[in-house]
């Protein structure tokens, strides 16, 4: 069996193992990280050599915390990352560079489009119709997008909202409240199969799956990090916020979505959205104007350039295909966006 892992921030953990009689035999852990001493592979090799193949990560993790020398040093590895890549060896984890890749990037959209493109394309990728799919949001309105659990009148002022022309909807993933306006707001979805994400605890599949835009980010000059759970965030604060959705059918897959702030009107925001003072004391802060720092003061981009380079950076590592939306998925799509994302019921089912 055969199992790799990024360490957030780090480096590729690889692990190639057998199982006999629920043990794990014959493990190797390779890579590309520094590892001092060099003796210190052999005593990880050695923690996880018959260690019952049911132990979960956190428990594999302290076997190699204790089989380690003294003063062993690590640099781009950590023994919870050497946990998870045996997970997803035994898991039989696919790899990114496992899929060819597709691009949706199509002109501005409906926010209630928006959501139901989300639902559709990543139960078609579980059904197994469509590959796995990048696809970049263009808005066609501003509009405040409310989390699946989240109840309404305690996020949203619906006076501020409807004087300033904002329309609320709300998606199938949990997390916070997102303020957008088109010109200031970078959104995209990755919907991939279940197996991209065997092995990973739910917070692990965060940072997993925001690795390439933090990549990417880096090549801008901004330097970035996942902030548990669903956070990106630099020196200056917050910039992004993700939020998933499991679905079943198929081989299964995972709605895996971020909201960046590329600029924001702080003033705007804190009119329309509620926001308790129990978040931003959870946040750190005492003001919610201070918890975004946009990209456009950090990069110094246009908003266009952003995209652009976010496209290529995850064409680069994992390659990447045009494509679009397909008819049958445009018209399903309508369809759900008619009788679901645009209707009080949906939207207010938390009053």
């Amino acid at each position: 069996m055969h199992g790799e892992y990024k360490v957030p921030g780090g480096k590729l953990v690889v692990v190639d193992l057998d199982v006999e009689e629920g043990l794990l035999r014959r493990v190797r852990v390779a890579g590309d990280f520094f590892l001092e001493p060099d003796e210190a592979i052999e005593a990880i090799d050695g923690a996880l050599e018959g260690a019952p193949a049911d132990t979960d990560a956190p428990g594999l993790a302290a076997r190699v915390d204790a089989a380690l020398p003294p003063g062993t040093r690590m640099f781009g590895l950590t023994s919870e990352g050497i946990g998870v890549a045996v997970r997803r060896a035994l898991a039989h984890a696919t790899d990114w560079t496992d899929y060819d890749w597709q691009l949706i990037h199509e002109p501005p959209q409906a926010p209630a489009l928006h959501m139901a493109l989300d639902e559709v394309l990543t139960a078609e990728v579980a059904a197994g119709r469509r590959p796995p799919t990048l696809r970049v949001w263009e808005w066609g309105a501003p509009a405040v997008v409310i989390g699946s659990f989240q109840s309404l009148r305690n996020e949203v002022d619906p006076e501020a909202a409807g004087r300033h022309g904002i329309e609320v909807v709300r998606r199938i993933s949990g997390g916070g409240a997102m303020f957008i306006e088109p010109g200031n707001t970078i959104t995209y979805s990755l919907s991939v199969p279940d197996a991209l994400v065997q092995g990973l605890s739910f917070a692990d599949s965060y940072a997993y799956l925001d690795d390439w835009v933090l990549g990417a980010l880096g090549d801008m000059g901004v330097k970035a990090w996942y902030q548990p759970l669903n956070d990106i965030a630099t020196d200056a604060g917050k910039i992004a916020g993700a939020a998933q959705k499991r679905m079943v059918g198929g081989a299964g897959a995972v709605l895996h979505h971020v909201t960046m702030a590329y600029d924001i009107d702080a003033d705007k925001m804190t009119e329309v959205l509620r926001i308790g003072r129990e978040k931003l004391s959870d946040k750190g802060t005492t003001s919610a104007k201070k918890r975004v720092d946009p990209l456009r003061r950090q990069t110094g981009l246009p908003r266009e350039a952003v995209i652009e380079r976010m496209i290529a950076s995850f064409r680069e590592r994992y390659g990447l295909a045009e494509g679009g939306v397909t008819a049958e998925e445009r018209a399903l799509a309508e369809e759900l966006a008619r009788s679901k994302f645009a209707t009080p019921e949906w939207t207010a089912r938390v009053p």
